[in-house]
């Protein structure tokens, strides 16, 4: 049965990584979102959502109506900035892919052992595809859950699709930040394959096949001052931020060119763009940044060795890219975890563009 190109379904949507990447390429999705405050940032970038609890969503009504299927499960548990309580529950989640490809639901036994409920959210895209069997599937997570991806790719695989699971990195694919990500890619009409990269680190020369990648873009080129519509918040004495909606704060200008970005965080928070700054929590501008989290508040401006200023509200949206006045809701804490949690917009059309071509012919 044919479905409608258009008909795309995003698990655990969050405030509209997906949707943004989606988005620049034509198309719409709709999200099935718990959180109140990251419905409300969705409804006001104008994405459709449907408030639900993904784990309890029936897809009976859903069956024969999707054609794309996106998701990025929670990833406290598995993250390295948990307790990675997911480690210890990695036996049941396989336990329940298994039993799921075997077409048992074994999902409410298995959750009350968990030792973190959430640890099982990551058989829900499983659940959803071997039900629904949309034409193409694309899956995120921390890189700790590849071994859960590789095992779902085999039930997918059984189902008859093309599957490629893998780590990409988003400074590959033109975002300032050394973002390391686990995906899954999965398409029934054609070979599942990961996305090329349009960037590399030191950039490659020119061949005989064409123009070589640049170099990986840097802080200092996502937050330089572009022109633009100047947006006031405060005042420079009060602690306002003034911004252009496409650039970042005042303060990156003028000797700030120089400073770096500190990490609050005292865990591991990427491997670095190379062996040289593996496990760095400091990055000068000229550099990538390091990944963006639900916690960049805590991110510092460090300027002659003196902590500046928190990284701001707009500068972590940038650094994902996200729009500088992306319509965040919530509290403060809330509008920073939607953005560190977000797929960013830009590695989400890049993974998508090719699964999605199809539907972009149509539409053209």
């Amino acid at each position: 049965m044919s479905t409608n190109p258009g008909r795309i379904l995003d698990l655990f949507a969050g405030p509209g990584g997906w949707s943004q990447g989606l988005r620049t390429l034509g198309l719409r999705d709709v999200g099935i979102e718990i959180d109140p405050a990251v419905c409300a940032t969705r409804a006001a970038a104008g994405h459709a959502t449907i408030r639900a609890d993904v784990a309890a969503h029936s897809t009976a009504p859903l069956r024969g109506k999707v054609s794309g299927l996106i998701a990025s499960p929670p990833c406290q548990t598995f993250s390295a900035a948990g307790l990675r309580a997911g480690n210890t529950d990695l036996p049941l989640c396989h336990q329940v892919l298994d039993d799921l490809t075997r077409g048992h639901d074994t999902r409410t036994t298995a959750r009350a052992a968990c030792t973190d409920p959430r640890s099982l959210l990551v058989v829900e895209p499983l659940r959803y595809a071997l039900d629904l069997r949309p034409e193409w599937i694309a899956l995120e997570e921390v890189p700790a859950v590849l071994p859960l991806f590789e095992h779902t790719a085999w039930s997918l695989t059984a189902a008859g699709y093309s599957t490629w699971t893998g780590v990409l990195n988003a400074a590959d694919f033109g975002l300032a930040q050394t973002r390391r990500r686990a995906f899954l890619i999965a398409s029934r009409t054609r070979p599942a394959l990961p996305p090329e990269p349009t960037h590399a680190d030191g950039g490659t020369a020119a061949d005989l096949f064409g123009e070589g990648l640049p170099t990986w873009r840097t802080m200092g080129d996502v937050l330089g001052c572009p022109p633009g519509e100047v947006i006031t918040r405060g005042n420079h004495t009060t602690g306002g931020s003034r911004f252009p909606t496409t650039g970042p704060s005042w303060a990156l200008t003028g000797r700030a060119r120089s400073w770096k970005l500190r990490s609050g965080q005292g865990w591991k928070s990427d491997t670095g763009r190379s062996a040289g700054i593996t496990g760095r929590f400091e990055r000068v501008i000229s550099e990538p940044s390091f990944t963006i989290t639900g916690t960049a508040n805590r991110c510092k401006w460090v300027g002659d060795g003196v902590e500046e200023r928190n990284l701001t509200l707009a500068e972590a949206a940038l650094l994902q890219s996200f729009p500088g006045d992306y319509p965040f809701q919530g509290s403060r804490t809330s509008q920073f975890q939607q953005i560190g949690n977000a797929v960013p917009p830009l590695l989400g059309a890049a993974v998508l563009r090719p699964l999605v071509s199809s539907a972009l012919e149509v539409a053209a």
